[in-house]
């Protein structure tokens, strides 16, 4: 059995934008089910949102989102998590920088580090922030 971590986002009242967005930056398409299609809550004003949302790419970057449940408390916090892109082939994770930066804080700017002939770090603009790496070769590692 193959187990996959997937990183799930909470907003509250604009799951949808984010995942759009996402979904542009990774050159892929959102799926999403709203409260109202799943029958989850009478109230209008929350039948247009998010109750489950997914983009992944061809190239194996997913993240997952909703609006928290009508009434659960939110709250964005801060530094609280990143999430964590690495990928071998530099071209497709500038591709990912670059999609992602539209409004984004650049909180390390994506070039050679210690750790990687690429690497980055950025808040979008929903807050969430975005750690994008280029894997160093491995040294004396041999097939």
């Amino acid at each position: 059995m193959t187990i996959t971590t997937t990183p799930h986002l909470n907003f509250d009242g604009n799951a949808r934008e984010a995942l759009d967005f996402y979904a542009t930056a990774f050159g892929t398409e959102a799926v999403t089910m709203t409260y109202g299609a799943m029958g989850a809550t009478d109230e209008p004003g929350w039948a247009d949102r998010i109750v489950w949302g997914q983009v992944q790419s061809a190239s194996g970057i997913r993240v997952m989102a909703f609006d928290v449940w009508p009434g659960q408390p939110w709250d964005q916090g801060t530094n609280a998590s990143y999430v964590y892109v690495s990928g071998t082939d530099p071209d497709e994770v500038t591709a990912a920088w670059n999609g992602l930066l539209d409004g984004a804080e650049v909180r390390q700017p994506f070039g050679p580090s210690a750790w990687s002939p690429l690497a980055g770090q950025l808040r979008d603009r929903f807050g969430v922030i975005w750690a994008l790496d280029v894997a160093a070769p491995a040294e004396g590692v041999t097939g």
